[in-house]
């Protein structure tokens, strides 16, 4: 509809950025953004190849979604390179089982009554543990491995 974010956003994809990934942040995020503070996207600090950077990240399992809607409002106002942030402020994601299961043993053994009504069938528990997991790694576990490793210890 626009044409400077059309370009944008062509611009962003030039990186090599998912199309699909990268649109849903300019359509979603960005867009949300520009809306509320009345702006149009020329008047953001982050760059077409910053957006494409960030996106890879998230693309190739070094960030999560979450870590990347938590760098974007820095990213809006200031710019910068999305990898050298991730790197300065140690943001980028676990995703070694071994860590991952490490933690989880420490939110088991710390929560022993939510696992007693786990294992006599309060199934919903489960989420409990996730965002237990999550909170103790700083929001760094990979979520979808963590539910995978988390589903097996748990029904262990």
């Amino acid at each position: 509809d626009d044409r400077s974010i059309a370009d944008y956003f062509e611009r962003t994809i030039a990186t090599g950025a998912d199309a699909k990934t990268a649109a849903n942040w300019v359509m979603g995020d960005i867009a949300g953004y520009l809306n509320a503070e009345k702006l149009s996207i020329d008047d953001i600090s982050l760059t077409p190849e910053g957006l494409g950077e960030m996106v890879n990240l998230i693309t190739a399992g070094t960030i999560s979604n979450k870590i990347g809607k938590d760098l974007l409002p820095t990213l809006l106002k200031k710019g910068g390179s999305p990898k050298a942030i991730v790197e300065e402020k140690g943001l980028v994601q676990i995703s070694d089982p071994a860590a991952i299961e490490a933690i989880i043993d420490e939110v088991m053994a710390a929560h022993p009554d939510e696992l007693a009504k786990y294992r006599a069938g309060k199934k919903k528990l489960q989420g409990f543990f996730v965002g237990k997991v999550m909170k103790q790694s700083g929001g760094r576990a990979d979520p979808k491995l963590t539910n995978q490793l988390l589903g097996k210890k748990l029904n262990g």
